[in-house]
């Protein structure tokens, strides 16, 4: 009861900072969605514009006042594998959406870059400006003011946030979600990291890890671990963002084109020229933004939403902040283990019970707030259900969620929970703030205390490891990686390095003001620490043989000189200038200057 009456409290206490921006964002979404849409009220030559593509019978429909247009904004691209599937998307909406007497059409198409294919590489510099460009880019597809309700086509890391951004900046507008699913299972989790760190050791060669990551990553739909894509669907789905069941069915099944049709089919029947308007700034308030930090402990979602659950909400004029972020974690059981936190994948997790199941156990216990308005008409206990094919093989139907997990070791209950509290936490002292994902960690490496290795640049750590120098206890410092300094990439290719380490024997730990994502794995790692390097934070105070004292445990990150001392020192200087050209990252740098801070959201809004 304790945790109720807490969670209620932080609730309180969001909505009451909020509301200063919360309540003029609803002002401006309720007078946009009295007006309607302005195709009514073009000129003809806009009009004629607007449908000149369209077939008779769609254009006819246009012509007129009444009827529904939807509006389709896409994320496909060949290359992804979870966006793949979209290919074949829009022609069935607008199929369904004829057989309801409406129209549909494609928006307009948003960047969708894969985080997996640029991990350590140069272009990862673009990857987390490339959310606040699909923001961008969703506006001005809907910038038209031809549509009556949007579904969004997106999955993965950065593409779903900048989506959900977008959707309630047009917060007028009803919006659903509409995921493609993950791929089938492949390689096991722990064997593909094991190949990994063989090859960080020199023990296999590409050969053998190009072999293994094939067979991990190796059809369409979303990448089976549970990092920032993953925990994209079940952020939209535990916040009524996407119609019940929908989060985790394969592609190409006949069961992924129902949900996809009956998306199209609910988008339509919440507009306001019906008895259900149910505008996307409604469904997201404080009470849903709450439930999704929740979801994220629950299932030891990935880091990156520390930064994207607060640029989310500051759409919805909605003031989160790590501290409530770290306080929810408190409370919330850890009830998935799902790879990094374990050796299950998604469709293990889907299995088990998935979202309906792992849903109606957190609400069981008062955990999630269900007077929340969603997309589906229902509170929130509308989605403890489980989505299958009816029997005509095209419809929908659904059934209650399991009343006991299918499998205990991968989806557990708050009574016998994995962990008494959340994956994510907020670290604090004289560095500044952090954020650690403890769930993936063991409870005896959560505490390091050892001397700093200061490094500039990841491939510098990478050539000291291979050099063999990286001996003893130590916590490795890598700054200059965040937003200012250049474009804030994930570090993720450091994990089998110091994963090798610490199988060693020795001490090991990360402090960064750059990003590690969801697939942090099983190296304690003080991330997003704010303020950075660039922005004259104290990490770049530091020196080699500092000793440092990172407790994932009480929160505390302090670096442990004498405070006069530390405080006279200069502050390091990093040369940033290769950062600048290359990539297109020369069309960044205005994002570079303009960014916020990782604790406000690293947005350039």
């Amino acid at each position: 009861m304790a945790a109720i009456a807490r969670i209620e409290e932080i609730t309180a206490r969001i909505r009451e900072r909020s509301a200063p921006t919360r309540e003029p964002y609803l002002a401006r979404i309720e007078a946009k969605g009295a007006a309607g849409p302005r195709r009514n009220r073009l000129h003809c030559g806009n009009l004629a514009h607007g449908f000149a593509a369209c077939g008779p019978t769609d254009k006819e429909r246009l012509t007129g006042s009444e009827t529904l247009n939807l509006g389709i904004i896409t994320a496909y691209n060949d290359m992804l594998s979870a966006h793949q599937p979209y290919e074949t998307y829009p022609e069935m909406i607008r199929q369904t959406a004829r057989e309801m007497g409406a129209t549909a059409q494609v928006a307009g198409g948003v960047p969708a870059m894969c985080d997996g294919v640029t991990q350590g590489q140069t272009g990862m510099e673009l990857s987390l400006f490339s959310r606040d460009i699909i923001a961008m880019s969703a506006a001005v597809g809907l910038s038209h003011d031809m549509y009556d309700a949007a579904v969004y086509l997106g999955v993965c890391d950065k593409i779903v946030p900048g989506l959900a951004i977008a959707a309630l900046t047009f917060g007028h507008l009803p919006a659903i979600f509409v995921p493609a699913g993950p791929m089938t299972t492949g390689l096991p989790n722990d064997e593909k990291t094991r190949i990994r760190q063989l090859y960080a050791e020199g023990k296999v060669g590409r050969d053998a890890l190009l072999e293994a990551e094939s067979k991990s990553y190796h059809g369409p739909g979303t990448c089976t671990f549970y990092g920032t894509a993953n925990s994209n669907q079940m952020l939209m789905e535990i916040m009524g963002l996407h119609t019940p069941g929908s989060s985790f069915v394969n592609p190409g099944t006949p069961l992924r084109d129902a949900l996809t049709r009956e998306a199209t089919r609910r988008a339509l029947s919440i507009t306001a020229l019906g008895n259900e308007y149910t505008p996307a700034g409604l469904v997201v308030d404080e009470r849903a933004v709450v439930n999704g930090v929740i979801g994220l402990h629950a299932t030891g979602g990935s880091t990156n939403h520390t930064m994207h659950l607060v640029a989310i909400a500051a759409a919805a004029g909605i003031q989160l902040t790590w501290a409530d972020i770290s306080e929810l974690s408190d409370l919330t059981p850890l009830l998935a283990r799902v790879y990094p936190n374990g050796s299950a994948d998604v469709n293990h997790f889907q299995a088990a019970g998935g979202m309906g199941y792992l849903i109606q156990e957190l609400l069981k216990h008062g955990l999630l707030h269900d007077d929340v308005r969603t997309a589906w008409g229902t509170g929130l206990g509308g989605y403890t259900v489980e989505a299958r094919l009816g029997e005509d093989g095209h419809s929908v139907v659904r059934v209650p969620a399991p009343e006991h997990s299918h499998d205990p070791k991968v989806l557990t209950t708050p009574e016998q929970p994995f962990a008494p509290n959340g994956g994510l936490k907020m670290l604090d002292g004289n560095m500044g703030k952090a954020v650690i994902k403890v769930s993936a960690v063991k409870p005896e490496r959560r505490v390091v205390e050892a001397p700093a290795r200061v490094f500039h640049d990841q491939d510098d750590l990478q050539r000291a490891f291979k050099a063999g120098e990286l001996t003893g206890d130590f916590i490795a410092v890598v700054r200059f990686q965040g937003p200012k300094s250049n474009g804030m990439p994930e570090l993720h290719k450091l994990t089998p390095s110091l994963g090798v380490l610490q199988d060693r024997g020795q001490k090991v730990a990360l402090v960064t003001d750059g990003r590690m994502s969801g697939a942090s794995g099983k190296i304690p790692a003080a991330i997003h620490v704010t303020p950075e390097a660039a922005e004259g934070g104290a990490i770049g105070r530091i020196r080699d043989g500092d000793m440092i004292r990172l407790d994932g445990e009480t929160g505390a990150l302090e670096v442990l000189v004498d405070a006069t001392e530390f405080g006279a020192r200069p502050l390091a200087e990093a040369d940033l200038s290769a950062n600048e050209f290359g990539l297109g990252r020369e069309l960044f740098a205005v994002f570079r200057r303009a960014v916020g801070p990782a604790d406000r959201g690293a947005s350039v809004f």
